[in-house]
């Protein structure tokens, strides 16, 4: 491989990076799916602030954008139009540009980005590093993909999954702002493998273990009950079969791993950023991270030693 290419597609990491000169790399990424809610400008958002999350948790400034359309003709240009400007807003709102993109007419509606940045390569965060003693801090409610199985089962309304659209709407530009100057020693966000598989391979290069506080997740009401009912998206016991390799059951029930699993393993849209840092520099980033939004992040957790990648619940 180029010696370049500072990271490719043989790590977990969040996106490519490549050297352009000592002094700067360009930081590149994609990422589309299919509607995961009725709204077209909403779904826009969402697949937009997905797509630019990446960029985000390696603690790099996005510059432009291109979009990436599949769509049926069938469809009509306007609800086209909603997508695309719903995923205009939230790049314009990251601080970039859409400088053009590709389409193509699909039966199976999908939407996204293709994301560049640029960096000092001394300023990248991988999802690697974490050391013993740090704290793990969430940044969005847990439950998203949960909370869409409860709307496709009827258990949930418009008016009760608003939480849920608004959390996968929100851009992580400002979880990631409330870091900046910190030393923040690992980061990612979270999707399609759930708080526990992410973790893991947060662990995994790291070569530590971590201690999950339960009580401590910031679950969307409702997401425990649903889990425990079996209310899930397929795709989480997939990930569940996974994760049981590393995640230790302890001296729970059978009843009660399993329902955890069924929140810990749960995919996530447009999820949070998951990250570690010192002890100590908890408070700042706490305080920062409630005034740029209103809330304080999660501290879910520490990274301690231990086999590595194991996953503990206290």
């Amino acid at each position: 491989m180029d010696e370049d290419v500072m990271l490719g597609f043989e790590t977990s990491d969040d996106c490519a990076v490549y050297k352009l000169r000592d002094d700067l790399v360009a930081v590149l990424t994609l990422d589309f799916f299919t509607p995961v809610v009725d709204d077209p400008y909403e779904f826009g958002c969402i697949a937009a602030s997905n797509a630019l999350s990446d960029v985000f948790a390696m603690g790099v400034k996005p510059l432009a954008a291109l979009n990436i359309l599949a769509f049926p003709v069938a469809l009509g240009t306007s609800v086209v139009a909603e997508v695309m400007r719903g995923g205009s807003d939230k790049v314009r709102e990251a601080g970039a540009f859409i400088v053009g993109g590709h389409s193509i007419d699909d039966d199976e509606p999908k939407y996204g980005l293709a994301v560049f940045g640029t960096a000092h390569p001394d300023e990248i965060l991988r999802n690697g590093g974490a050391v013993s003693g740090d704290v793990l801090y969430y940044s969005k409610p847990i439950g998203m993909g949960i909370m869409n199985s409860a709307f496709a089962a009827k258990m949930e309304d418009d008016q009760s999954m608003r939480p849920a659209i608004e959390a996968m709407m929100e851009l992580n530009r400002y979880a990631a702002e409330a870091f900046e100057g910190l030393d923040v020693h690992a980061c990612t966000d979270v999707t399609g493998f759930g708080l526990a598989g992410h973790l893991h391979e947060m662990l995994e290069p790291s070569k530590m273990a971590a201690i999950l506080d339960w009580d401590n997740l910031p679950l969307f009401d409702g997401v425990y009950n649903y889990s425990a009912i079996g209310c899930r998206p397929g795709r989480s016991y997939d990930v569940q079969e996974w994760a049981e390799e590393f995640v230790r059951k302890g001296t729970l029930s059978e009843e009660e791993y399993n329902t955890r699993m069924g929140v810990l393993c749960d995919p996530q849209t447009s999820g949070g950023l998951l990250l570690a840092l010192p002890p100590e520099q908890g408070p700042a980033y706490e305080a920062k991270f409630e005034e740029l939004l209103g809330r304080k992040p999660a501290r879910i957790g520490e990274v301690t030693d231990g086999p590595t990648g194991t996953i503990f619940i206290r």
